[in-house]
């Protein structure tokens, strides 16, 4: 199928794939954004520079609660591996530990999206590692110095490193506007990409408002409505859609497919409904048309008695009276020779009809020698009257004598025939028949229309489509 190409891609096709790119470009970025609070946890096990660079645009920072508590863990693993430990200072950050487990389990301190889980998870680890039934007795019973000697505690806090720890740091909050907002200045990246947008929009429209003097600027805007989405500081996921369509007006990215498939699905749910529609509305307007008199009325415009000094019915009365001249030429040079055996057949018949009702013609058939000659005065009677017709009709046409009583001929006809379609009813009569027709034909056309259903009709329309291509 032939792809409609707009004034831009004729004329800017590089500045067209440029914009295009920038917009895929922007796309990413987000669809990067919009992702990056539920992968935030990916990107801190496999990248963690992203999070880094990131967690400030959407105003992610480190949990205080969870954040002081694992700081008060590597101060007692460092108190725990120092040459001369201090056991005044472990018991105190043993007591801090303990005391701040107790919010853990009472309060809700993980807020990411799925903190509780989190928070279940760990529980359940210390449960599992101490063998203790509830979490504040996991806690107790790990953050004791019993428990570290007993167990030795390189493996505890290893442990704590591994099963425990990314759960402490992957907890975050995000900081609030005074609007109640949570803070996101991904806006600011998206600003640039926002101007170069308006700035192309803006001279869409101009140049179509230029180029289409009858549109006003709200309708040469939205010639290209979809682009506005690229402009929205809100549901900016949407840009997919004149994102997707940039790039294949400029083919960097094939729609056919998905074009024909969308098309193909129209078709099949109101393919049919839009037929019958279109269908059932040009017959009623030949209905109306035919009650109007308007179809029987091309009569009138070549009545005499009908006022015809409108342009109109002038050119209405021009186009007949050719078009009747024409057919009337047609039918004398092309289709009398054709059929001009049958003429002098019918001819002769009629005169054999004639002459048996003649008294005493039948008995001279009788009569020796007598039938013969009666058969041939018939054939030679009917070929000089069909061949006298055929030279009287062309050489009618040969000079302009000729021609012009042809020409009274067709006038005084179709004078003739509008007033004989004006008496007794005729045309009313006429109107009704056709106005039924119609009405037959319309109750056939729906229920056609029904039996095919959308599945034929599209398979129809494909079936056009590539003989066309």
């Amino acid at each position: 199928m032939v792809k409609f190409r707009s004034y831009f891609e004729r004329h800017y096709p590089k500045l067209e794939r440029a914009i295009a790119t920038i917009a895929l470009i922007n796309l990413g970025l987000v669809f990067f954004d919009l992702s990056y609070l539920s992968l935030r946890p990916v990107y801190r096990q496999y990248l963690p520079a992203i999070t880094h660079i990131y967690d400030p645009v959407k105003g992610i920072v480190a949990h205080p609660q969870t954040a002081a508590y694992q700081a008060q863990v590597d101060a007692l693993r460092q108190q725990l591996a120092a040459p001369n430990p201090q056991p005044s200072q472990i018991e105190t950050s043993l007591s801090n530990l303990r005391s701040w487990s107790q919010p853990l389990t009472t309060e809700r301190v993980f807020t990411t999206p799925d903190g509780d889980d989190a928070l279940a998870t760990l529980q359940q680890a210390l449960q599992f590692r101490t063998g203790q039934r509830s979490a504040q007795a996991a806690f107790d019973r790990f953050w004791s110095a019993d428990y570290l000697s007993q167990r030795r505690w390189q493996s505890e806090l290893t442990f704590w490193n591994s099963q425990i720890r990314p759960f402490f740091e992957a907890n975050y909050y995000r900081k609030i506007t005074v609007l109640g907002m949570p803070v996101d200045y991904f806006w600011l990246i998206d600003l640039p990409f926002v101007l170069i947008f308006a700035v192309d929009i803006v001279n869409r429209i101009r140049m179509s408002y230029r180029r289409n003097v009858h549109l006003t600027w709200v309708e040469a805007a939205l010639r290209r409505w979809y682009d506005l989405f690229l402009l929205l500081p809100f549901w900016r996921g949407l840009r997919v859609l004149p994102v997707a369509l940039r790039l294949y007006q400029v083919d960097m990215l094939n729609l056919e497919p998905l074009r024909a498939e969308a098309q193909r699905d129209v078709v099949v749910t109101v393919g049919v409904d839009i037929a019958g529609i279109a269908g059932i509305e040009i017959i009623e307007q030949m209905q109306d048309s035919i009650r109007q008199g308007d179809l029987l009325g091309l009569t009138a415009w070549i009545d005499p008695a009908t006022d015809t000094q409108g342009e109109v019915e002038i050119v209405a009365e021009k186009e007949i009276t050719a078009i009747a001249h024409r057919l009337y030429k047609v039918g004398v040079h092309d289709v009398l020779p054709q059929v001009q055996p049958d003429l002098e057949a019918l001819v002769q018949h009629s005169i054999a009809n004639t002459l048996e009702q003649l008294p005493g013609y039948p008995k001279m058939n009788h009569v020796p020698g007598l039938e013969q000659l009666s058969k041939e005065f018939r054939q030679g009677l009917s070929l000089a009257l069909a061949r006298g017709l055929y030279h009287t009709l062309t050489s009618s046409l040969s000079d302009q004598k000729g021609e012009n009583i042809s020409t009274r001929l067709q006038h005084n006809f179709r004078n003739a025939l509008a007033t004989a379609l004006s008496q007794n009813n005729t045309r009313q009569d006429i109107e009704s028949r056709l106005i039924s027709a119609l009405e037959k034909f319309k109750l056939n056309y729906v229920k056609a229309l029904t039996e095919a259903g959308g599945e034929k009709l599209a398979e129809r329309t494909e079936l056009l489509r590539k003989q066309i291509s």
